[in-house]
């Protein structure tokens, strides 16, 4: 199970993606291989730890190799496989091997947000599909990157927003764009704090399960130490961007939905934000974002606010809807209620967000949230975090996806990879 199966040049697969056409540009897409009507597509799993497990399961009849840089989350993965499909599954530390393999035709990538570009970038020039967790991204430059080459490559690449999969948000978002409560106004977005308790641990030396330079990849080199992975990656600006790409990407992206924004996003962002003075993470224990459309729109970001209800409340000058992973509600109640008709809009339905990326492979018609969607959502969440670390207000073209008039804002657009890790 250890990196090193075998020897592969970690310069082999970096390769420069050539621009290419936007999001719709190629509604159809040239498989790897034909595949018959119940044949079943085998699936590579990059991190199968923590959210990869859950990632797994959908997928366990078809998964026919796993990598983790963790030798416990990789044996319990591999144990699961094997008992439900009575075959062996093998498993590796490094995730070119699994990109080797001429009998994968798609994988699922579920690492820390800092490899999400690198694996699927490189499993796309390998031939491969890709399912890659939410946020798409750490920076909106390789989110673009990882645009150029699902499109060069003519890849299927699903963003794990699996909102868009549920009936609730889409019948809200349907709803919304259909004129159900008038002109919208604004869209308030509620999403978790962050208040962890306890003092700093000291860094160590890694356990001997975790390869702790693979895991690191291209992030800056840092000491170990246990507050810092797995799980808790989330709240380190290396590696994650806090509860704005945790939750936000999932409530914004139903928001840019709402919005009829997939191909766009924001012209100002600005916001405060608090950091707990004791606190052992980086990102912000709670903050106010504010985003403002070109069309007069705002989106009113709250973390931890009371004033602004986890999930999504489109507000308009008719009335207003709410949704959740629990429910829709609306006021008036009777906006919710009356079902839509053959002229009101209807968007992309799905039923399930894994089985929906499975069909895609097969059709090769574009996902529900495919790359350029989930690209343009993280972006709408590196933005935010943009404009909270600076404390100002910052501008973006959507067009371009250029921060304009401020120099500094726009040098973190994009961050440097640790050697020999490089986009091209």
């Amino acid at each position: 199970m250890s990196s090193t199966h075998r020897t592969i040049d970690r310069r082999s697969f970096l390769k420069t993606s050539a621009a290419v056409a936007g999001a719709f540009a190629a509604p159809y897409f040239v498989p790897q291989r034909a595949f018959g009507a119940n044949e079943r597509i085998v699936t590579g799993h990059i991190g199968v730890g923590g959210r990869g497990t859950q990632n797994l399961r959908p997928f366990l009849e078809n998964a026919g190799v796993l990598c983790d840089v963790d030798t416990r989350h990789l044996e319990k993965a591999i144990k699961a496989v094997e008992d439900l499909n009575g075959r062996k599954c093998e498993g590796y530390g490094d995730y070119r091997h699994v990109l080797d393999r001429k009998d994968i035709d798609a994988v699922v990538v579920t690492t820390p947000d800092h490899w999400h570009a690198l694996a699927t970038i490189h499993a796309c020039q390998a031939g491969k599909d890709v399912y890659c967790e939410k946020p798409l991204s750490l920076t909106i430059f390789e989110g673009r990157k990882m645009v150029e080459a699902a499109r060069k490559h003519q890849r299927i690449v699903q963003t794990g927003s699996q909102q868009r999969s549920d009936d609730r948000f889409r019948l809200a978002c349907e709803l919304v764009r259909s004129g159900r409560i008038g002109k919208l106004q604004t869209v308030l977005v509620g999403i978790p704090d962050v208040n962890f308790a306890g003092p700093p641990v000291p860094d160590s030396p890694p356990p001997p399960e975790l390869d702790y330079d693979m895991w690191l990849g291209p992030a800056p080199e840092r000491p170990y130490n246990e507050k810092r992975v797995h799980y808790l990656f989330r709240f380190f600006w290396d590696y994650s961007g806090g509860q704005m790409t945790n939750f936000g990407a999932h409530h914004l992206d139903i928001a840019q939905w709402g919005l009829g924004a997939d191909d766009s996003g924001p012209v100002e962002i600005e916001g405060t934000a608090k950091f707990h003075p004791e606190g052992w993470y980086e990102v912000p224990m709670s903050c106010h974002v504010t985003y403002r459309y070109a069309n007069g729109v705002t989106i009113e970001l709250g973390q931890g606010e009371k004033d602004i209800p986890g999930g999504i409340t489109f507000v308009g000058s008719e009335g207003r809807i709410f949704v959740d992973r629990r429910k829709i509600t609306s006021t008036p109640e009777e906006i919710a209620r009356q079902p839509l008709t053959a002229g009101d809009v209807h968007l992309y339905a799905s039923k399930d967000h894994h089985q929906n990326f499975l069909e895609c492979v097969k059709t090769r018609k574009p996902p529900i949230c495919d790359v350029e969607i989930g690209h343009r959502s993280a972006t709408v969440c590196h933005l935010g975090n943009i404009a909270l670390r600076l404390g100002r207000k910052i501008r973006w073209d959507p067009k371009t996806e250029q921060i304009v008039g401020d120099q500094d804002a726009a040098g973190w657009v994009q961050r440097p990879y640790r050697s020999p890790w490089t986009l091209g």
